[in-house]
């Protein structure tokens, strides 16, 4: 499998001769739409249904990897539904129990990693929206990266692909950790292929953010650079390693309804009949502000990066240097790090520049919320998922934090008073509350009652209040030694309110 493009260059036809001079009997499909939909992927499990073919061999980038491997599932699976396999809430999201047939993926672009994943990503065109298949059984059986495959990439292209890898790697190392993620799978059949950054998914990211930093603009400005160009197609696929066990979140969440949404814009350099954002670009050009806003919930990761991504040198950000920075400026440095580095690059600038305004945004709003099946595992911006309680138990609020808090005794009690934060304009969330005397959860700009409250005398109006130890939160999260319920649990059951409790912990007792 290929598209018309590559249907004519070295790469497809070393492949052709190769199976030629081997004796291997095989058929070839070049009908691969660029950025494929919910209909091309069809005519391509049509075409593998018909042949029952042995095994299968796809020649080029991600495109063209993802409908073989949506191909070679349901040609070994003829009698399942399309939407069976596709991500929830779009699809039904089943597991995929079957053997697949042996799949060689041999990429020509640095970009997807889509070699390395069992995830294959399409347009759904009723709905305007992208999702996708993930599983781990569709994952490739070989990939065969030849860095000479790469040199055939036109500038844009090369750049594109390239905004893919730094955005893969970025994503995967910021991600929600997985030893965060719950609850836990009632099945192992059902966990996600995206666990959360892991100690071996943060060796890959790393690696692949160091080497984009230092070989992807000259990969991009000069075609005939082997080194970058090799060096890139390699990061490729340690980015798509580190991604394909943690995961992506928002720049891949929100990059979706950016490229389905696509009015006339058409990529440089992309040989298309049809309006085109190249998937690079629609996830790079929400990166800067993604970043703002995660900066807050792992502070140190995004200094790293930002240190990383300039060139391994100190970078400055409003006079100070990342390695004395403060970490509620980490999402910001990281910000303005990207913003250099894209704009050395000659990116579109913003999403004005692809043809979106104002009146798009409830739209690409619509796009995004699919996508939180698909990315809620792996997001460090975990105020996004949990905006409906927030609970920070005492002794761990960070130096960054504190400045941001006054702070004083009340009757045994701590007494914060939160000021807004810089990372979050959005309306405060709820705040769960909890002192050695009552817990109960306090509605932004309400007073709390004593229908909200345990064992508590009086109304209680806007102020964190906090247990002085770990122990005092018992009461709110409850304890497996202890055989204690959580009164977290059971207000929110008692209030019926919408939503998913995933449990609390502290140094002292493990959770509900």
């Amino acid at each position: 499998m290929t598209d018309k493009n590559l249907a004519r260059l070295p790469p497809v036809k070393a492949v052709f001769n190769s199976l030629a001079k081997h004796g291997v009997n095989f058929k070839f499909y070049d009908k691969v739409r660029v950025e494929p939909t919910d209909a091309s992927f069809k005519e391509a499990i049509d075409f593998a249904k018909r042949g029952q073919f042995d095994a299968y061999v796809a020649v080029g980038g991600g495109s063209v990897i993802d409908t073989c491997k949506a191909a070679n599932l349901y040609a070994c699976n003829p009698k399942a539904d399309f939407l069976d396999y596709v991500n929830a809430p779009i699809g039904k999201g089943k597991p995929v129990t079957g053997v697949l047939k042996p799949f060689i993926a041999v990429p020509t672009t640095a970009g997807t990693g889509s070699e390395t994943t069992g995830v294959a990503i399409f347009d759904f065109e009723s709905l305007k929206a992208k999702t996708g298949i993930a599983s781990r059984a569709i994952k490739p059986t070989l990939g065969m990266v030849d860095p000479l495959h790469s040199l055939h990439m036109p500038q844009r292209v090369a750049a594109n692909s390239g905004f893919d890898v730094l955005c893969h790697a970025l994503e995967s190392y910021t991600a929600l950790p997985y030893n965060m993620r719950s609850p836990c799978p009632s099945n192992p059949i059902y966990r996600p292929a995206y666990q959360g950054s892991n100690p071996i998914s943060d060796v890959w990211s790393k690696h692949a953010l160091n080497i984009v930093a230092r070989y992807m603009k000259r990969a991009v400005r000069n075609a005939d650079d082997l080194e970058a160009r090799s060096s890139m197609h390699l990061a490729s696929v340690f980015a798509g390693i580190g991604f394909g066990n943690a995961g992506v979140h928002l720049c891949h969440g929100m990059s979706y309804p950016i490229a389905g949404l696509v009015k006339t814009y058409r990529a440089q350099d992309y040989n298309v009949n049809h309006p085109l954002v190249p998937h690079g670009l629609s996830v790079v050009l929400t990166a800067p502000a993604v970043f703002t806003f995660t900066g807050s919930m792992c502070p140190e990761r995004h200094l790293e990066a930002a240190e990383i991504l300039g060139k391994q040198a100190s970078v400055s950000f409003a006079g100070t240097n990342v390695r004395n920075a403060k970490r509620e400026d980490a999402g910001l440095i990281l910000a303005d790090t990207l913003r250099k580095f894209l704009f050395d690059l000659n990116v579109d600038d913003g999403l004005s520049a692809i043809g979106y305004t104002k009146e798009d945004i409830p739209d690409l709003v619509k796009g995004t919320i699919p996508q939180l099946a698909f990315t809620k595992h792996a997001l460090c911006a975990s105020r996004a998922i949990r905006k409906c309680i927030q609970y920070i138990p005492w002794g761990e609020f960070e130096p960054w934090q504190s400045e941001r808090l006054s702070v004083s005794d009340a009757h045994g009690f701590r007494t914060v008073k939160r000021k807004p934060s810089i990372f979050d304009k959005s309306e405060p969330s709820p705040i769960i509350i909890s002192s050695l005397k009552r817990s109960f959860i306090h509605k932004p700009n309400t007073d709390v009652t004593e229908g909200h409250c345990l064992k508590t005398q009086k109304n209680v109006k806007g102020d964190l209040v906090l247990a002085l130890g770990p122990e005092a939160t018992l009461p709110l999260t409850g304890s497996v030694s202890q055989n204690s319920p959580s009164i977290l649990r059971k207000i929110l059951m008692k209030n019926k309110w919408s939503g998913e409790y995933v449990g609390a912990t502290n140094s002292a007792f493990e959770s509900d």
